[in-house]
Order: C-alpha cells, then structure tokens, then sequence
C-alpha cells in the first residue's frame, strides 16, 4: 500500500457549519447528564472547531455555587464520569471560561428575571448577538412550566437579529393525552421552529446514517420493500437494570420509557419514503406518514402481538443480580414491565404484509441496539438435487451500539467436491474504517441547535403520532395486570413469549452475544 510522505503538521480543516454565536442555558445544571454528556460534548465540539468563539453556558440549578465552583465540579465531574475526555487541562481551562452559574428555584418567577439580567451581562461579555437556547435537564414536570416562565419575561422573543430556542428532553409526556398537552402548552408560548425534542439515538453515526445508507446506494433502495424483505426486527437490549431509577422507572416502565422515542425514531427511518431533500420538514414529513401508517392494535391484538416481561434474580457476568422487585425504590409487587416485545405492521404500498419485531428489555444477556433486515429466501429449486437440505436467509444488520456499524449475511459454497453452503458474513465497522471519534453522541445534536437544523428532532405530530402507536397497549395493560411477573431470569433474552412471538411465523430473534 502505498505510503503518504510526512510533512510539518497543520490544523485539520473544519469539517460542517461553525456553530453560531449563542449561549447555552442548562436548567438542572447540576445533573448526571450535564457532566455525564452536555459538557462532554461541548467540548468535543470546541475541539473539532465546530462551537463558536462567541459562545457561553449558563448553568441554573438549586445548588449554592459560584461559578468558580461550577466550573471546578464540572471538571471533576467530567474526569469521573469520561476520564478520556480532557486531554489538555490547558484547553479544559480555557473552555471553562465561558461557564457561569445561578442557583435559584424554577418555580420562583423572580429568578427568570435574574437570568434575563444575567443573559444581558454574558451577550455583552461573549458578544454571543443575544442567541440563546434554552436546555431542559430536569424532571419532565418542570418542561412546561419553565418555558412559561421563560416566555413572561420575554426571553423567548426573537426577531431577524437574534434567535430564542428550547430543547426538551424525553420523557415528552407519559401518554397521548399527556403528550398533546404538553405540545398545546409549549405551541401557546413558541413556534414549532422553536422547539428542539431531543432524542440522543438520532445522535449516533450509525442511526444518522440509515438514510444514507439507503438513499445513496444503488444496490439496496430497489429492494428495500415487501417484494424482497421477509421481515425487520429492532432490538434494544441493556445489561443494566435500573441503575438507581427506581422511583422514575417504576411509573415508566420500558415501553414509556423506549418505544414512543427511541424505537419510532428507528423504525421510522428504516421505512420511511425517500424525501424530496434534506431540508427538516422534508425529512420529518415522511417519518411521520410511516408513524401514522402503523396499524394501531385493538384489545384482542395487544393480547396475541404484544409480550412484557419483569427481570427477577439471575446471573450477570458470573455474579448475582437482584431482582426488579428487590431493586431500591421499587414496590416489593411491582407490575411494572421491563422487557417490552411487539410485532408491528405498516398500512402502506411498500410495506403491507412485512412484520416488523420490536423489542427493548434491562438485565439482557449484551448490550446491543440493532435493526436485522432479513431478506425472503431464494427459491431451493436448483439445489434439490444436491446435498444442501435449507437455504439460508441473506441478513443485513445495522449495528447501532455498542460497535457501530453495518454487516451483510450471505451463502458462499464451501471449498470441496460437493456442495455445500456456509454462511459468510461481511463486516463493516466505523471505528476501523474511519478512526475513532470523540462522542457522547450529543454532539451533532447541540451543533445542530446551533445552526438551526431540526432534521434529527421530533415534531410535535411525530410525538403524538408515537404516543397512538403505544397508547392501546398502556391502556390495556392497566386493565389487565400482569399475573406471572418477574418472568425471565436476569442474563437471559427475555420471557418465553417473546420467543413465541416470532416462533408462531416460523421464524426467530437474532441475537448477538457480544
């Protein structure tokens, strides 16, 4: 292979659209996710030369800290939390520069008025054009009542010289009528266009590139319909269990907490229609004609095509792991899910008839998101006279995490007299064809609330259009408590009836061990 000759080192070209002048406010600043990924990501941003110079974060939490403090907790917080983040406490120092903080309580209205006069004092510092955006770190009942309070004190106006917006982290509502409240009230205090519903799946490279993979290839779109795939499964499996959420997760439970976001946005961009560009609108219009597409279940098809399950105790990597119920602030008889199987269909041309598997479950064997694509067999005619007794599927599998990347499962004959066929798989993987890059998968997600692209957030009808998807379920589910629960072991692929799910049309989950 043929070797690039070395030369005296230059800055690497700026890859995107610098970020514009602006300043980030964090409402719940002092939170696991702030260090644990907002901060992280920033950051990486800062190093890639994507954030603007005329850039600041004003964090807003209860605690009483300077903002001397806060930039001391940050950096402790963020070597705990990514120690391989900083790697120059120069550069760290520098960056943290642009951080300040206020304490204060959201439910008090004399605190907006501080932060407005705080905002005034940072643009003037910053020169940040009075750019502001407005992040919800906190519990979702404080989303709308912030942007309220937001609104009364005018920082949510914008004219053609500066821009005001708000992102709001998942939970978006606990059910549909909740969801459609929540949209009414924040549509009554900002336009949709100021609106960012933030989902960090969209976040990551592999997600962000189904649409390139299917769009820009010519091998794949003519068969990406009911004609050639037999099916597509989408799996979300986590080794954890609740990880002191508890009290959270005991109201939630894994279908509120994975499927109206994380697995509507997954489903929608394998099997949405080819937008006319990459514009936002364009982009959101056609996974919300998928999301209305799905055929809602009625009582008795929850009963056949939907399977929950609870974690009791098991083994996980050797040790014993507690079950749900044992779990810290969860009711000794929770009925509470935390394995979620489906089978969905899509009312559309393409996609009539092909079923689409959908699951999500903690205390799972590997942590592993996935969409399988299985394609329908070749005829067996030309081998009936040969050794061969089946003939494999072809399976194209996007890898979303841990390894991101894309494989493609395919026949080859084995070398030898007679035939016979193996399977072969070919691998691709991004860290190696690409390198490794810092992320926390927030990155594209906070650069593009920078610069005004909302392709990769949810519209206030895709929201509710993934609520209507779940809402039969939930609703059925609480007339129906569950009888058998916990019913699958720690470390294991779920209950007995997800397998049946599949079993009854012959066919089976992939799995991956890894």
């Amino acid at each position: 292979m043929a070797q690039l000759a070395e030369g005296p080192a230059v800055a690497a070209p700026r890859v995107g659209k610098l970020g514009d002048p602006c300043i980030m406010v964090i409402f719940g600043a002092a939170g696991d996710l702030t260090a644990r990924l907002l901060i992280p990501a920033l950051y990486n941003l800062n190093r890639a030369d994507l954030l603007s110079k005329e850039f600041a974060v004003l964090g807003v939490a209860r605690a009483k800290l300077s903002d001397e403090d806060f930039r001391k907790q940050l950096y402790e917080d963020v070597k705990k939390y990514c120690g391989d983040c900083i790697d120059d406490k120069e550069a760290w120092d520098n960056f943290a520069r642009r951080f300040y903080y206020h304490a204060g309580d959201f439910n008090n209205d004399q605190l907006f008025n501080q932060i407005k006069d705080r905002l005034e004092k940072i643009d003037r510092d910053h020169s940040t054009h009075q750019n502001v955006f407005f992040y919800m770190a906190t519990a979702p009942s404080y989303f709308g009542p912030i942007v309220e309070k937001l609104a009364a004190a005018g920082m949510m106006e914008q004219s053609n010289d500066h821009w005001r917006r708000v992102v709001i982290e998942k939970p978006f509502g606990h059910d549909l009528e909740s969801a459609k409240i929540l949209n009414q009230q924040l549509l009554k205090l900002a336009d949709e266009t100021q609106i960012y519903r933030i989902d960090h799946y969209l976040g990551k490279e592999t997600v962000q590139n189904i649409m390139a993979f299917r769009f820009a290839n010519g091998i794949f779109e003519p068969i990406w319909n009911r004609r050639y795939i037999d099916h597509v499964q989408i799996s979300v499996a986590e080794t954890v269990g609740v990880e002191g959420r508890g009290s959270y997760f005991d109201h939630a439970g894994s279908l509120r907490d994975m499927v109206p976001n994380h697995l509507m946005q997954l489903i929608s961009l394998t099997t949405m229609e080819p937008p006319i560009s990459f514009d936002a609108n364009a982009v959101r219009d056609e996974q919300a004609k998928i999301l209305h597409a799905i055929q809602p279940m009625s009582d008795e098809e929850v009963l056949t095509r939907a399977v929950r399950g609870q974690y009791g105790e098991g083994t996980m990597d050797g040790e014993r792991a507690l079950a749900y119920r044992s779990e810290p602030d969860v009711a000794p008889d929770s009925r509470t899910e935390t394995f979620v199987a489906m089978k969905l269909l899509i009312d559309n041309w393409r996609w009539a008839d092909v079923p689409f598997y959908l699951r999500t479950g903690k205390r799972m064997p590997a942590r592993n998101t996935h969409i399988v694509i299985q394609f329908r067999r070749a005829p067996f005619v030309l081998f009936r006279d040969t050794s061969v007794e089946h003939l494999m599927p072809n399976q194209l599998v996007l890898h979303i995490q841990p390894e991101e990347g894309i494989s493609l499962q395919f026949a080859a004959k084995v070398p030898g007299p007679v035939m016979r066929l193996g399977t072969v798989d070919m691998n691709f993987e991004y860290q190696q064809y690409f390198g490794k890059q810092p992320s926390t998968g927030y990155e594209r997600l906070l650069h593009d609330c920078m610069i005004g692209d909302q392709t990769l957030f949810q519209r206030a009808d895709m929201v509710e259009a993934g609520w209507s998807v779940v809402n039969p379920i939930l609703d059925l589910w609480k007339a129906l408590p569950p009888r058998n629960f916990p019913n699958y072991p720690s470390g294991t692929w779920g209950p007995k009836e997800a397998d049946e799910l599949l079993e009854r049309d012959g066919r089976r989950w992939r799995n991956f061990e890894q």
